[in-house]
């Protein structure tokens, strides 16, 4: 009788939902930039790149500051670059906190010459209204975001280069999205 009850109680719906076959909705071409704040250099100073990135740009999302790949090939990818000049405004964005990506960028471009700005997602709000992110517990403490690159123009995206396996580089490389 009581095998019978367990085979009639319904699942959560968050369990069913594991279980649903169709494609993660992330950022596609046409899409528009989400209408979020994120910070620059200090938790008061807010940037929104749906209003601040205007003509053409590109933001490039990392999984965390001062990781291997993001701190020794991504980033530097885009800062030494001879086509980053042509890029138009460029944004790295990370869900970390603002003061850890003012010191990130001040090692990366101490000079700051590169013209690249560091934002903080500490939230994750930009990274999730993009559906790029993941969960990064295990190595990262908490949900992270996908390794990407975005081109884009007058505030909507015209190029979507996200990585696969989330934190590889290959598809998102500065030499791929230049």
């Amino acid at each position: 009788m009581l095998a019978a009850r367990r085979l009639t109680v319904a699942r959560p719906v968050a369990v069913r939902r594991l279980f649903h076959g169709s494609a993660p909705a992330r950022v596609q071409v046409g899409d528009k930039i989400p209408d979020v704040d994120l910070m620059e250099g200090s938790p008061g100073n807010r940037v929104n790149l749906a209003s601040a990135l205007k003509g053409k740009g590109v933001i490039i999302g990392v999984p965390a500051a001062f990781s291997p790949s993001c701190s020794e090939s991504h980033i530097p990818g885009y800062i030494h670059s001879a086509k980053l000049k042509d890029a138009g405004s460029v944004f790295v964005v990370s869900v970390n906190d603002a003061f850890v990506m003012k010191a990130w960028g001040a090692i990366l471009d101490p000079k700051g010459s590169s013209g690249i700005r560091f934002l903080a997602d500490p939230g994750s709000e930009f990274t999730s209204a993009l559906d790029l992110s993941f969960d990064g517990k295990a190595i990262f403490g908490n949900a992270r975001s996908k390794r990407y690159a975005l081109v884009v123009e007058d505030g909507v995206v015209k190029e979507a280069h996200v990585e696969p396996d989330n934190t590889g580089l290959n598809v998102s490389a500065a030499d791929k999205v230049l």
